[in-house]
């Protein structure tokens, strides 16, 4: 069987074209950009038309299934890391910490986090949880931090889909304002 390595290398770049772009569209749609999404969709399944369209006129060439595949799969990976790289939306990182509570919230302020802290009790007695907002972009950032200040704490973070009250919703709706990335 003779292979068409530009056949082949089309499909699997078309296809990892395509799935990138169906993979940042589902995130930025579920992050709520409601102004690019549906762009995105545009492009994207003028694009998944072309590449189908290849495999299905060169079925009888195992090969070319082959490459749309692994396309998907590449498309897939490429698409969570350039949603990562960007860092879309916000995290609420939960810490438990031993002790300190309110020192090691003070701390966080003063880095520009906003902290709440509530006392809760655990197996090993008394403990502190505090609940921080932050851009998605300063998560590594906060867990370091975090460690650096309370080596004990247990950390837990959530996407929130909602928010409103409180510290934050005037910075987000100042930031949302001033830069409108996607809106």
């Amino acid at each position: 069987m003779d292979l068409d390595w530009i056949m082949l290398l089309t499909i699997f770049c078309i296809n990892v074209v395509y799935v990138t772009l169906n993979t940042l569209r589902m995130m930025l749609t579920m992050k709520g950009y409601q102004s690019i999404a549906p762009f995105i969709a545009m492009v994207e399944i003028a694009i998944y038309v072309v590449g189908l369209g290849l495999v299905l006129d060169n079925l009888d060439n195992i090969f070319n299934v082959v490459a749309y595949a692994l396309g998907f799969g590449v498309g897939i990976f490429t698409g969570m890391k350039i949603e990562n790289y960007l860092a879309l939306g916000y995290i609420l990182v939960t810490t438990i910490v031993p002790e300190k509570g309110y020192e090691i919230a003070n701390r966080l302020r003063d880095s520009g986090y906003g902290v709440t802290t509530t006392q809760a009790y655990g197996k090993e007695g008394d403990r502190f949880v505090l609940e921080i907002l932050t851009p998605r972009t300063n998560e590594r950032d906060l867990y370091v931090k975090i460690h650096e200040i309370e080596a004990k704490a247990f950390i837990i973070s959530y996407e929130p889909r909602y928010i409103n009250g409180g510290f934050w919703t005037k910075k987000i709706k100042k930031n949302k304002l001033s830069k409108k990335p996607f809106n």
